[in-house]
């Protein structure tokens, strides 16, 4: 530990120190394996990294967190610092989604694959606007097309949508099959 450092601080490892850099530049989510890849180690090394990265972060007091979003991780800011990031950065709040919007959300999410005609037989009524604003948010987007006729478009969630709503992976959804209060 060097003089000028505060008691209780752990250094950052080089390698550490490279993995905060590839992070940070990135801006967006890496897929663990690519960052595995990069630094010539198992994908579990990898992970050990993170979490020993994620580790010093915190112990740092910095204002920044790593998020594990399915197969990838994302440099952030944390979330309590939103309010003063927004303002420095004039970010505009982003309007709340709609009934209609989560509704469509929620049906991506626990059924994509899915077509917006799929959707609107769910809803039983026309989603297009719904999907299309999804789609603009970053929390869609297409996933392909069905060998159906027509060759409709498929949607799926991203990691956006993950991120949005504080999941690693769709498999921390709610599970919708589980009675709730008042269907005991």
């Amino acid at each position: 530990m060097s003089e000028n450092q505060p008691a209780g601080i752990v250094p950052l490892e080089y390698m550490e120190q490279q993995l905060l850099a590839v992070l940070f530049a990135a801006g967006d989510p890496i897929e663990l394996e690519r960052l595995a890849q990069t630094f010539d180690l198992s994908a579990g090394e990898m992970q050990q990294s993170i979490d020993g990265l994620r580790t010093k972060l915190e112990q740092m007091g910095l204002p920044l967190e790593l998020l594990r979003l399915e197969q990838s991780v994302q440099l952030a800011a944390k979330s309590e610092f939103s309010p003063v990031i927004q303002a420095a950065l004039d970010v505009r709040k982003n309007t709340p989604l709609s009934q209609a919007m989560m509704e469509v959300l929620a049906i991506i999410a626990y059924n994509q694959p899915v077509t917006r005609a799929f959707i609107d037989q769910v809803r039983g009524v026309d989603s297009s606007y719904s999907v299309n604003t999804l789609v603009t948010k970053g929390l869609v987007e297409e996933a392909g097309r069905l060998e159906l006729p027509g060759r409709p478009i498929a949607y799926r969630t991203t990691q956006t949508f993950l991120r949005s709503f504080g999941l690693q992976s769709l498999e921390e959804l709610p599970d919708v099959t589980k009675a709730g209060p008042d269907e005991e």
